[in-house]
């Protein structure tokens, strides 16, 4: 009965040791030596074939107008791994104090996968402890400040869907702080981008996320961290943001890059491996300042509209109105600078429709036409062509005053 029984532990012991790895390799990455300057230059002869991307889904977000430049499957909801972390870390910093010392619970201390190195009862402040979240992805951390924050992990996602409701987040819902794999913990690469671009305009997250490396304290003692972020460092313009990865949601990369005035947010989801993602990474980036620049929206409009005004300003006929001058301008673009594919922007026209023969009376703001923008057959914006005046019907007042003056013309036409 003894053997059985010992027999019965090992193989419960050695049950839980194959558990636990399988538990912590669904979060941790696995080691791939490669240099991101090779692979920049491995892929800088591909750069313009998209179609050998790897990721699932992958989106380019221009963080000045919010368009997408480019994109896969942008809108299909997604498993996102640790890059669930920008939402944990923009929640904890938006309702906190960074000085804030707190205890780290058992809870806490005992989450699998990447680690801060946590242990129950050690003392850290929120401040390095968002340092540990996003830097090495510390799952400890995550739910460390998910206590502090939201009293617990459901608390904490309640937090996370309410500010993604607010961002109009429609196909985003968080069930942890960290981002292992939930079957309702989800988003899209397009509201990830979203994410990031608002996370980004907080000076605290883009100095964390912008950070290579920083030695934090944990109960007083010093201790170095370093990011996971390959392309931090390493690829001119990168400034952030966060790495992720999950047997469910595979490798995952979230990247803000600045080059001169463009300024983008990448985002890759799903690639079979950490190289993967890099490549990935870097020819979407360099693809997109490599042929793209941005493009004075407003200007072209408004000297094109100008243009077309002033040749059919003698054109409309407003019956019964107390005048025939009418005076027009449109609505207000969605984006004055947008991003254009260079070989395109000999492309970009005016489509103008609008009634020239109107009926009085015509109040100020009515619409009385359409601007579609083209580019290269697609449509950039719609706007409403508007009156800028009010022009009233004639009374019978106007009409008595109007053949006077038509009689007095008449009488010295007449004189003469």
């Amino acid at each position: 009965m003894k053997k059985i029984f010992k027999k019965i532990t090992i193989y419960y012991f050695i049950f839980l040791f194959l558990f636990s790895n399988i538990c912590i390799a669904n979060e941790i990455e696995s080691s791939e030596n490669f240099s991101v300057t090779d692979i920049s230059s491995e892929t800088s002869a591909q750069i313009d074939n998209l179609s050998t991307i790897n990721s699932r889904a992958y989106v380019v977000l221009d963080r000045k107008s919010n368009c997408i430049i480019v994109g896969k499957n942008e809108n299909k909801k997604r498993k996102m791994a640790s890059t669930t972390k920008i939402m944990t870390a923009l929640i904890v910093i938006e309702n906190s104090k960074l000085d804030t010392l707190v205890e780290v619970s058992k809870k806490a201390a005992g989450t699998g996968g990447s680690r801060l190195g946590l242990k129950t009862g050690d003392k850290i402040t929120i401040n390095d402890l968002l340092y540990g979240l996003m830097l090495c992805s510390g799952n400890d951390a995550a739910v460390c400040l998910a206590e502090t924050i939201g009293g617990n992990i459901p608390g904490f996602a309640k937090l996370m869907n309410e500010k993604a409701n607010q961002l109009g987040l429609k196909n985003t819902n968080f069930v942890t702080p960290h981002g292992l794999d939930e079957n309702e913990h989800y988003t899209t690469a397009y509201e990830l981008a979203l994410l990031a671009n608002y996370a980004l305009n907080n000076e605290t997250f883009s100095r964390i996320v912008g950070t290579k490396s920083i030695t934090i304290s944990i109960n007083g003692y010093p201790k170095t961290i370093s990011n996971t972020n390959e392309l931090l460092g390493n690829l001119n313009g990168v400034y952030g943001i966060k790495t992720g990865f999950t047997n469910g949601a595979n490798r995952c990369l979230v990247t803000a890059c600045k080059r001169d005035d463009m300024d983008i947010i990448c985002v890759v989801l799903g690639a079979d491996t950490k190289n993967f993602r890099t490549k990935d990474s870097i020819k979407l980036i360099e693809y997109t300042f490599k042929n793209y620049q941005y493009f004075d929206l407003q200007n072209f409009v408004e000297k094109e509209f100008n243009s077309w005004k002033n040749n059919n300003m003698y054109n409309f006929t407003i019956r019964k109105g107390i005048s025939q001058h009418l005076d027009l301008s449109y609505s207000i673009l969605q984006n004055t600078i947008i991003p254009i594919k260079k070989n395109d922007i000999s492309s970009i026209k005016l489509q103008i429709s609008c009634n020239t023969s109107l009926n009085a009376p015509i109040y100020k703001d009515d619409v009385i036409g359409k601007i579609e923008i083209i580019c290269d057959e697609t449509i950039l914006d719609s706007l409403d062509i508007l009156s800028n005046i009010t022009i009233r019907e004639k009374n019978v007042f106007d009409y008595f005053i109007e053949l006077l003056k038509n009689y007095s013309v008449s009488l010295n036409s007449l004189s003469l």
